[in-house]
């Protein structure tokens, strides 16, 4: 079943002037009337909880469609670092790990935190980040998009040249899974959250470990340890209740945390529906309106969801004033388009910074 972009714009209710998916995306419909009805059955004990539970298997599949590998490859949590946390752990003592300038922290503190057995974060510029990778790089971490400007980055050459010296790829798509195509055979750790463009409630999230992590990576795989094992990452779930002996999966879905029900009650219906229109007809979409809004500004065009532009606290006060929501990076104005974003939106924000 494929749906259009401007059907699937229809099971949305966002209210005009809503440009702030890099911040948190709304829920379609059929999401948010999934989570009520279990909501609903929670308040009143109405079910038990395993139907719920479900909704995690079918939401890993989902993601694994999206990113081109099988479900068994797919772990599943509430968060980057601590899906990271294992990986940072598994990272050999000594080892030097390199993140981009602007670097959300959630893939920047995984590996700081390990400063006491001698792992060192270096930082470079992402217009010179390729450049960055030598020998001795141990870790390559990166963000497919980046939060603060929408930059997008050449995941291709980085992880070539990461490969040539040896180093560990890990890539965070949380602001590019749902818009931007992403492959995660092409890198050894692949991790994102789903609240933004994956229109689902905060607290479900994935991992992504290459089937052959054992074979590039040994030193890292034979360490790679799920540090919050638990019975919902047993071999078989409901014979994991208690007790001894460990019974994990032999699957990358030994290291799921215990699931936060009904945020992946939202998440299986918004990713059903993503996936129905197609991640490159959204994208499509969302530059196209992002592209809009910048040569309305005289600003050359992007290839980039998410935009920033400068503005001075006039033009701040205007947007409020004009009903528009939008994030502050870095002194500028963030906005980002998705497929529920429409030309409206585009002009409203325009005119407000315009004056």
């Amino acid at each position: 079943m494929t749906t259009t972009v401007a059907a699937a714009a229809d099971f949305w209710d966002a209210e005009p002037g809503y440009l702030n998916t890099s911040s948190y995306g709304l829920p379609p419909r059929p999401a948010w009337e999934a989570l009520q009805r279990a909501l609903a059955d929670w308040r009143g004990g109405r079910t038990s909880w395993e139907s719920w539970a479900d909704a995690v298997d079918e939401s890993r599949a989902l993601f694994a469609g999206l990113v081109g590998v099988e479900p068994a490859a797919v772990a599943t949590g509430a968060s980057v670092s601590q899906l990271l946390a294992p990986v940072g752990a598994a990272v050999p003592d000594g080892a030097t790990v390199l993140v981009p300038d602007v670097e959300f922290t959630s893939n920047v503190f995984p590996w700081a935190v390990h400063a006491g057995r001698g792992v060192t974060v270096r930082t470079a510029p992402v217009d010179g980040f390729v450049e960055a990778i030598t020998a001795g790089v141990d870790v390559v971490a990166w963000s497919a998009v980046q939060s603060a400007t929408g930059e997008v980055a050449g995941d291709a050459a980085i992880s070539a040249a990461a490969r040539a010296v040896g180093a560990l790829t890990v890539v965070d798509v949380t602001q590019a899974a749902g818009w931007l195509p992403v492959d995660a055979n092409a890198v050894d750790v692949l991790v994102g959250t789903a609240y933004k463009w994956l229109c689902s409630p905060r607290g479900t999230g994935f991992l992504v470990l290459h089937p052959d992590l054992s074979g590039r990576h040994p030193g890292v795989a034979s360490r790679l340890i799920p540090l919050a094992a638990n019975w919902f990452a047993g071999e078989s779930v409901h014979d994991s209740y208690y007790g001894l002996p460990l019974r994990l999966a032999g699957d990358a879905r030994r290291f799921d945390i215990s699931p936060a029900w009904h945020c992946w009650v939202g998440t299986a219906p918004a990713l059903r529906l993503l996936t129905e229109v197609g991640v490159a007809e959204i994208g499509a979409h969302n530059v196209g309106l992002a592209n809009s809004f910048l040569t309305a500004l005289d600003q050359p065009p992007s290839n980039s969801a998410i935009v920033s532009v400068p503005a001075d606290e006039a033009a701040v006060a205007r947007l409020h004033a004009a009903g528009v929501r939008f994030g502050m990076r870095a002194g500028r104005v963030r906005v980002a388009f998705h497929l529920y974003s429409t030309p409206a939106d585009v002009e409203l924000a325009v005119r407000a910074l315009r004056g």
